[in-house]
């Protein structure tokens, strides 16, 4: 097949942008936390923190794609990554466009480095090589960790440090919250494609706990977080206003209803449910930010 002209926007939806809440709102949140602590912020170096996780992850998610349909795990009857499989694009051009978003992250990364100081080479690698061994990770029933590692314990302690030069150790009661839901993403698509995986003759967490664990476990995925943010408003480590979150409950439980028929009705049941709970993450932790920097001016 011969390459065609590809428009801005074929590109963009190649990089699935829906899923871009997971990285971008652990940085969002953390700066409103640490404004509600008290810090002093340098905003600039935020905001580009907050540019470089984005561009990570599109990279990560083409980089995970054009794998994915390497090994035989998407193809023409899977839902989710059909960039490839649909034949809008070769598999080379998704892997040159991981490599371009991935060489643009980095020397992003670099600047922010001579910028803010040197740890942020070390998140910086850490970051790549959990990119990078992703799908081999997430093939061996190990990706649910490596997304909780790359998009809740690297953003938020990076976050930390180049906004206010220290890694605060307030900043770890966001981490679980943050940190659940966005691996729920991954957890929901992952237990929809358990027979398309197991095809495919790879092994992810869904598929070795079952249709019904996988269930409980992407409830308490969802569910967890809201007592999380009680309990730090109990232990006086978020204001009361953080409970503001209780509005995402709403859709969260919608999430987990439709989860509930797995096992009866497959995967037809979790169609877009992946994307459903990305925008979770996006209601969550806005109303989480929002009510943050309410309660700092307060």
């Amino acid at each position: 097949m011969e390459n065609r002209k590809h428009s801005f926007k074929e590109w963009l939806i190649a990089t699935r942008p829906w899923s871009f809440p997971a990285s971008s709102m652990p940085v969002l949140v953390t700066l409103a936390y640490l404004n509600w602590c008290g810090y002093a912020i340098d905003w600039l170096a935020g905001v580009w923190a907050l540019l470089n996780i984005v561009i990570f992850h599109a990279a990560a998610n083409t980089w995970s794609d054009y794998f994915d349909y390497k090994r035989g795990v998407d193809r023409e009857d899977a839902i989710g990554g059909m960039s490839i499989v649909s034949g809008e694009f070769q598999a080379v051009e998704i892997k040159r466009l991981a490599a371009c978003l991935l060489s643009v992250a980095v020397a992003v990364g670099v600047n922010l480095m001579y910028y803010a100081g040197l740890p942020v080479l070390y998140f910086g690698l850490v970051g790549c090589v959990l990119i990078l061994l992703y799908p081999w990770l997430k093939y061996h029933a190990l990706g649910d960790l490596d997304i909780f590692l790359t998009y809740s314990v690297l953003p938020i302690l990076g976050t930390s440090f180049v906004a206010t030069g220290y890694m605060h150790k307030e900043v770890l009661w966001l981490m679980l919250p943050i940190g659940l839901i966005t691996v729920g993403i991954l957890h929901v698509n992952n237990s929809r494609d358990i027979e398309q995986d197991s095809r495919a003759g790879i092994k992810t967490f869904a598929m070795i706990i079952g249709k019904r664990a996988s269930v409980v476990f992407y409830i308490v995925e969802l569910m967890l977080p809201f007592v999380a943010i009680l309990v730090a408003a109990i232990c006086g480590a978020m204001p009361w206003w953080s409970l503001a979150v209780v509005v995402a409950l709403k859709p969260a439980v919608d999430n987990c209803r439709a989860m509930l028929k797995l096992p009866t009705e497959g995967m037809k049941a979790l169609i877009g449910i992946d994307e459903k709970t990305a925008m979770l993450q996006l209601m969550f932790s806005l109303l989480l930010s929002v009510s943050l920097f309410v309660a700092a001016m307060l």
